[in-house]
């Protein structure tokens, strides 16, 4: 794939709707990978990324603290791009903030808009092309398959019934993320990964073969869970090295974290931490 610094005027159309996936890639205080639903990703320029913030997870303090994101925008008619950006700063007032506001999923929206624009700054983007689907449907069955003969991790508590029914069920998506070399996290898609029991994530090659090739082995990795119906789920944990399982090679996540992204509660269910009562306001 070619490597842009800039976006075309059609890309930038192309991004302007809040109807798409867009996924952030950030680090914690750590160091590993966290990724982000945020719709809201758009364009200021051709060279200049915006995410409207209406609830506050964690990747906003993320990105703010680590300023080196990775990215993936997939539009509703599986066009996919992907790549690097850097936060600059961030605005509660100006033009973007009011295009944010007058669009139809925040305008008319009773309980909350957008409150905060973030402001980054691109590094380097390529365009994808349509999602691989047929491709994809073939590894995701080869991986429910080959997934019989793995075990099921050390985990037995990480992912509840959800988490597993989501992650896999065919039609949901997910993706891969880890920190490269140059300090920025990068998304892989893994739409083929699927949950063995409750504590690993199991998944062939596909279509990314060669991207998901070059991840070392123990590398801390994230891997986010998403379905069209706006359910998700986070999880991460340390990749396995390349191993064969009938009828393919596969390389799992034994999962150390989970994580609930959904509003309103934001936070980290496994391993499990205490619930503590709000005595200060």
């Amino acid at each position: 794939m070619t490597v842009k610094h800039q976006f075309t005027e059609d890309e930038i159309k192309a991004f302007s709707p809040s109807e798409k996936i867009g996924l952030v890639a950030s680090k914690d205080p750590d160091g590993r990978p966290h990724i982000s639903l945020i719709t809201s990703i758009q364009t200021a320029g051709p060279d200049t990324l915006t995410l409207g913030e209406f609830c506050r997870g964690l990747s906003k303090q993320y990105i703010q603290e680590r300023p080196e994101i990775g990215f993936c925008i997939m539009t509703l008619d599986k066009r996919m791009w992907r790549g690097k950006a850097k936060w600059t700063h961030l605005k509660t007032e100006g033009p973007e903030y009011e295009v944010y506001n007058n669009q139809p999923m925040f305008r008319y929206n009773t309980y909350f808009g957008i409150s905060t624009v973030h402001y980054l700054d691109l590094v380097e983007a390529q365009f994808d092309g349509p999602l691989p689907v047929g491709r994809i449907a073939l590894s995701a069955v080869a991986s429910k398959i080959a997934k019989a003969f793995k075990p099921a991790g050390r985990g037995p508590d990480a992912l509840k019934p959800f988490g597993i029914g989501l992650f896999n069920r065919l039609d949901s998506l997910k993706f891969l993320s880890y920190v490269g070399e140059d300090g920025y996290p990068v998304i892989i898609p893994v739409i083929q990964a699927q949950a063995k029991g409750a504590g690993r994530i199991v998944f062939s090659g596909g279509p990314y073969a060669d991207e998901i090739a070059k991840i070392p082995a123990g590398t801390d990795v994230a891997v986010f869970c998403v379905a069209l119906t706006m359910e998700d789920v986070l999880v991460r944990g340390k990749i396995s090295s390349p191993g064969f399982s009938l009828p393919v090679s596969l390389r799992s996540v034994e999962i150390d974290m989970v994580y609930n992204s959904m509003p309103p509660n934001q936070r980290i269910i496994y391993p499990d931490t205490e619930l503590e009562a709000v005595a200060d306001f």
